[in-house]
């Protein structure tokens, strides 16, 4: 006997079809990129990422949860970077940050784009 009650893999098959939130998904990317110059965007797309993950379908959900969790470990790492930067090792670390950030919201911007979903939405890096 089988489970059939797994969840479908979103990365392949027809769970990879259309995006049903796809201009959602690039709003919180948008706000995300905005907050290197307008810093509280990020608040407001961690927010209207929470909101709508609850209703997306699997692809969106990938990247809401992938952009949940980049704010989350991006206030982390500043909050580090900030506390060591007495020490200049923070400065290294604030540096890190920006790029970091920068390749995983343009990673996800492209994958939406794509209509592809984040395969690893979990993870620490890229």
């Amino acid at each position: 006997m089988s489970d059939t009650s797994q969840t479908p893999d979103p990365s392949s098959g027809p769970a990879a079809g259309p995006v049903e939130d796809a201009d959602g998904v690039k709003l919180v990317y948008i706000l995300n990129f905005l907050a290197f110059v307008i810093g509280i965007s990020a608040i407001a797309g961690v927010i209207v990422a929470y909101l709508k993950r609850g209703e997306a379908g699997a692809v969106s959900a990938t990247h809401y949860t992938f952009q949940i969790r980049t704010f989350w470990i991006g206030l982390l790492i500043a909050l580090v970077g900030g506390l060591t930067s007495v020490i200049l090792i923070g400065w290294l670390v604030l540096l890190f940050l920006i790029v970091w950030l920068l390749v995983r919201n343009i990673k996800g911007f492209m994958a939406i784009s794509d209509n592809r979903p984040i395969a690893e939405p979990e993870t620490w890096l890229w």
